[in-house]
């Protein structure tokens, strides 16, 4: 039997419940492995690596944008290699890629030390700013990116009517994985050391992730002889909101020329931006602004609970509603997580920091699984998908630049902070323009 059967090693149609819920099960699971390449799990080893290296706040800064944004452009093709190959190998693939990027990152020192000594007549910081740009790039394409893609991309091509609900539950583990990912990668580095810590993440992605990807992941119930859903009572789905009714197939051109598309990657791309770089600088920032590195990271906790709180509600909401109000949410928690964080030496800004990102990474988390799908259809759900993905990730970019940049020429945040503020602000009335295109395509 082909090895990439859907039939083997496992038959879907044997299960005695909807096989749906493996997917989300396997998919949430690759999520949580995307971890050592989302800036969460890069937080912890930022000071680490500035010292490691020998590089400045700002030098780290540039090469983690300048390896991001280009893993940013690479991801569209990627899309359309999901479109064309399937969640069930590009898992595989991105699993094991991620495992071996993190072996590369646990050398990057000794092998900065290396060809300092092989190449005499380049300054060492040259070197190591290449070395880990390097590092940055490819970890952001196979972690951040197609990894994270093609696992939320897998739950979207299964569900329609639960859709909501699927994304809320893998919503609430992933929410729950990345508030502990600080304080578990920290002990594994006191554990085993830095580079350690990378190698373990990379073993188990290799042999962990990868493995259980290729038994249990599928691409699509109909290659399984299955339904989306399963087996749905048409009584209830006529109890969802008529814009959660998928009419026509949009390719990618005719997606990304709608304001609903546009809206929605914007808003996406802005918390993007800010949460990378608040969460790659958390310990500078909690010491500008009064707060214990212990403390800081310990708020990541009641975050995760909102954020959950959020994406239970979300979930559940989302097939009765319009979208583009979800959205405006979003926005307005943006806006009072950037305030917060803006005043975050007093107990008023520390309560709206947690608040605003609480809720709007729970937002985050429900509306970017949702919304491709049900306004654009699955058949080209890869190559729309990619090119948010990839506006998402060159965002996450730019924002721990940014951040350092204002550091360095003005001694704090506020100006980024200010200015991280206008934004949302503009979002929040944009979103008013994020109607569901399949409204038109009933007109049609």
């Amino acid at each position: 039997m082909p090895l990439w059967s859907p039939d083997f090693p496992i038959s879907p149609r044997r299960f005695p419940f909807f096989y749906g819920w493996i997917i989300v099960a396997v998919a949430t699971l690759g999520i949580v492995f995307s971890i050592p390449g989302q800036t969460m799990g890069f937080s912890v080893f930022t000071d680490i690596l500035i010292h490691e290296l020998g590089l400045s706040r700002v030098e780290l800064s540039t090469a983690y944008c300048v390896g991001t944004v280009l893993s940013g452009f690479t991801l569209p093709s990627l899309g359309r290699v999901f479109d064309r190959f399937g969640a069930r190998k590009l898992i595989v693939g991105a699993a094991a890629s991620t495992g071996l990027v993190l072996y590369f990152l646990s050398t990057v020192h000794r092998l900065t030390d290396w060809l300092e000594t092989a190449l005499p007549f380049l300054a060492g910081s040259t070197i190591a700013f290449c070395v880990i740009t390097i590092g940055f790039y490819l970890i952001r394409v196979s972690a951040q990116g197609v990894l994270t893609m093609t696992s939320r991309n897998a739950i979207g091509k299964w569900f329609d009517y639960h859709r909501g609900t699927a994304l809320a539950i893998s919503g609430t583990v992933t929410s729950f994985s990345f508030s502990i990912a600080p304080k578990i990668l920290n002990e594994m580095i006191e554990a085993f050391e830095w580079w350690g810590a990378w190698l373990a993440l990379g073993t188990a992605s290799i042999f962990g992730m990868a493995l259980l990807g290729w038994i249990f992941l599928r691409d699509n119930p109909e290659e399984c002889g299955l339904l989306m859903d399963g087996v749905i009572d048409e009584s209830k789905k006529r109890k969802g909101h008529a814009d959660s009714i998928t009419h026509r197939d949009y390719c990618r051109n005719e997606a990304i020329s709608t304001a609903a598309f546009r809206m929605f990657n914007l808003s996406f791309s802005f918390f993007s931006l800010f949460s990378t770089a608040v969460t790659f600088h958390i310990v500078s920032l909690g010491e500008a602004f009064g707060r214990p590195k212990e403390d800081i990271l310990n708020y990541f906790v009641p975050m995760a609970l909102l954020s959950v709180a959020t994406n239970l509600i979300f979930g559940w909401i989302s097939s009765r509603t319009r979208l583009k109000y979800l959205l405006i949410i979003m926005n307005l928690a943006a806006l009072t997580g950037v305030l917060g964080t803006l005043f975050l030496a007093g107990t008023p800004g520390l309560i709206a920091y947690i608040i605003g990102n609480g809720i709007c990474g729970g937002a985050f988390a429900a509306l970017s699984g949702i919304v491709w799908p049900r306004f654009f259809g699955r058949l080209h759900l890869g190559a729309i998908s990619g090119i948010s993905m990839s506006s998402i990730v060159i965002a996450s970019g730019i924002g721990p630049l940014l951040f350092s940049i204002s550091l360095a020429l003005t001694g704090d945040y506020n100006s980024v902070l200010w200015f991280s503020a206008i934004i949302p602000t503009i979002l929040v009335f944009g979103s008013l323009t994020a109607d569901n295109p399949q409204r038109h395509a009933e007109e049609i």
